[in-house]
């Protein structure tokens, strides 16, 4: 009897390190998406703050205003370019989780083709088994038959 031999062996651990691969790039990805994200909160943490501390403040100056002011304006370009910057790692995350899930069915569709062909394997070796087993009996049933003549 010979030992299992899926022919397709070398190309399913390459789709399974081509799946490591784009899992990978998933997750960086995302953790791209959630710097951006970080980044916004803190942005507009910062402004808030900020305007917080102005309004507590006593005596108010023209030039603090201004720079207030100016801060606001900083704050909203840069969340639009936070934002932008999202939309762009958002699509990009998905267009990774797409390719991610066709790899990942690649790969299943080998491990599901070798699962199948075990099991065809294993029952040719079962049935190879009870056949050595029949003729087995049927010798020494036969030997025994001509024994007792």
């Amino acid at each position: 009897m010979t030992r299992f031999q899926f022919p397709l062996e070398r190309v399913l651990e390459w789709r399974r390190t081509q799946l490591e691969l784009e899992e990978a790039k998933f997750q960086q990805r995302a953790a791209e998406l959630a710097a951006v994200d970080r980044a916004r909160a803190e942005l507009d943490a910062g402004a808030h703050h900020a305007e917080l501390q102005v309004r507590r403040w006593d005596g108010v100056a023209g030039r603090d205003l201004r720079a207030l002011g100016e801060f606001r304006l900083h704050v909203r370009a840069e969340s639009s370019r936070l934002g932008q910057r999202r939309a762009e790692c958002a699509k990009a995350l998905a267009a990774q989780q797409a390719e991610m899930l066709e790899t990942r069915r690649r790969c299943r569709l080998l491990e599901r083709l070798k699962e199948r062909r075990l099991a065809e394997w294993k029952t040719a070796a079962d049935r190879e088994i009870e056949e050595i087993a029949s003729e087995s009996y049927l010798a020494q049933w036969g030997s025994a038959a001509r024994r007792t003549l």
